[in-house]
């Protein structure tokens, strides 16, 4: 009995241990098979994602500039077709250089150096894109004949309308070939075809801007204009520095830089020699400031004519300094004609070293172009102007202030005189002064200057404003 029991539970315990072995098998191999197919799944997936990267389009490469290269910036003459040879009209290859050159930000239109290039009146009109520079290396020649300009603008030669952001610059010149304009001038209209009186009349200006806006012209020579050398109207921030201008001292009415209605000018550091104004500051002009400029030939640096026909004229803060004046008419004057309205007010004249100058300090309200002109009432109101540090020599007068009866110029100092007359000048001529009022104060030579102002008052100053009002 006890044999057979231990014969059922050796059976019992090995199919207990058959039932474990098998269902451990089962286990084991259920999660092989799972291993196996998310191993499956897992290399078709990865299959499949290699397969859709290669299928799917490549990435755009990198632009390469190199194959195609930005436009240029530099805008040369000759590749519009100019020659450059004195003789060949260059204007249309000018204006088509100008046209192009316009469209593109800070672009250069290049003059080259070593030729000469023939240009008639010519307009060059803006807005153009910022940072534009015209580039004068060479010599630009306006032609000589008179004759030959009739079927063009007479008024200017190289004409600059509404650009902004706008340099001249180089190391070239402008010459306006203006030696006929001259003789015509002084063959004073006798033995003179109408048609060339026509012409006489209206004389061009060899560079001009009109309504422009930060302007600088800087390096060039501007030589022998019929008129004025360098004209700005209607303009605003305007900077010229280091430039030559050049006409002989007989050329008229050839001034260097002639300013009208324009505002915050700087002029400095140039040479300026011309048969009229060295620097005409005109009606509509505020915030100019003039300094280290060399002046002769010429008339020197003046305010005015202001207030012809009786038209309004405003000018105010002006700065004038350190200036050397050599063998010119004037050194610093202010001109007013007759009858004119309206102000001229702080106006600076410091540091003026003259020789051999005619009459170094101006004020002159009876201004007449003419051998006779008519006397009229009323005149342009004076005040707030300082002559400053002036010493040299003169050849006439060291100083005539000569203002409107009507009304008186105001608040007039004179500080530090010294002027002496030139060698060979007979005696030593006295300053002038009529109806002028303000103070002095010394060192005043000669001795003259001292007695020259009235002590200002106030009932003469109130007189002296009352026109300022249209200003």
């Amino acid at each position: 009995m006890k044999q057979s029991d231990n014969i059922s539970c050796l059976q019992l315990v090995r199919l207990i241990i058959i039932a474990v072995l098998t269902i451990m098998f089962i286990v084991i191999t259920h999660c092989r098979g799972q291993l196996e197919a998310k191993r499956s799944h897992m290399i078709k997936k990865s299959k499949s994602h290699g397969h859709n990267h290669h299928n799917s389009p490549a990435p755009a490469p990198a632009p390469r500039y190199g194959d195609h290269p930005a436009e240029s910036s530099m805008f040369n003459v000759l590749s519009f077709g100019a020659k450059g040879d004195g003789v060949s009209d260059d204007s249309k290859a000018f204006s088509a250089a100008w046209k192009a050159a316009c469209k593109v930000p800070s672009a250069t239109l290049v003059i080259p150096q070593g030729l000469k290039f023939l240009v008639k009146p010519i307009s060059f009109k803006g807005p153009c894109m910022p940072n534009l520079a015209l580039q004068i290396d060479g010599t630009v020649q306006a032609p000589p004949e008179v004759g030959s300009r009739k079927k063009y603008s007479l008024l200017q030669w190289l004409n600059f309308k509404w650009v902004q952001n706008f340099t001249v610059q180089g190391t070239g010149t402008v010459d306006g070939q203006g030696s006929e304009w001259w003789s015509l001038s002084q063959m004073l209209h006798y033995n003179v075809q109408s048609t060339s009186k026509h012409i006489l009349g209206m004389k061009p200006t060899a560079l001009r801007f009109y309504s422009s806006c930060n302007v600088m012209v800087r390096g060039i020579s501007i030589v022998n204009s019929p008129l004025c050398h360098l004209k700005f109207d209607n303009s605003r921030g305007i900077k010229i520095s280091n430039i030559t201008i050049s006409s002989p001292e007989d050329s008229p009415n050839t001034d260097g830089i002639h300013l009208q209605n324009s505002q915050h000018v700087e002029i400095e550091h140039s040479n300026i020699g011309c048969g009229d104004d060295c620097v005409s500051v005109q009606t509509g002009c505020s915030d100019v400031h003039i300094h280290h400029i060399s002046c002769g030939p010429g008339h020197g640096i003046s305010l005015g004519g202001l207030g012809k026909d009786k038209s309004v004229a405003c000018v105010s803060d002006i700065i004038v300094e350190n200036l050397s004046l050599e063998n010119t008419l004037y050194g610093v004057r202010i001109k007013t004609w007759q009858g004119g309205v309206g102000s001229v007010k702080n106006v600076s004249f410091s540091n003026v070293q003259v020789s051999d100058v005619k009459v170094p300090m101006m004020i002159d309200q009876y201004y007449c172009d003419k051998r006779i002109c008519k006397n009229q009432t009323g005149g342009v109101a004076i005040s707030g102007v300082k002559f400053d540090q002036f010493v040299g020599t003169y050849a006439a007068q060291p100083l005539h202030i000569a203002c409107s009866h009507d009304v008186p110029c105001t608040d007039v100092d004179l500080v530090d005189i010294q002027l002496k007359p030139s060698p060979g000048v007979g005696g030593s001529r006295e300053a002038l002064c009529y109806n002028s009022y303000g103070k002095a104060v010394a060192p005043l030579v000669p001795a003259s200057i001292d007695d020259c102002l009235r002590s200002d008052g106030g009932s003469i100053k109130r007189i002296a404003r009352s026109p300022d009002a249209v200003c």
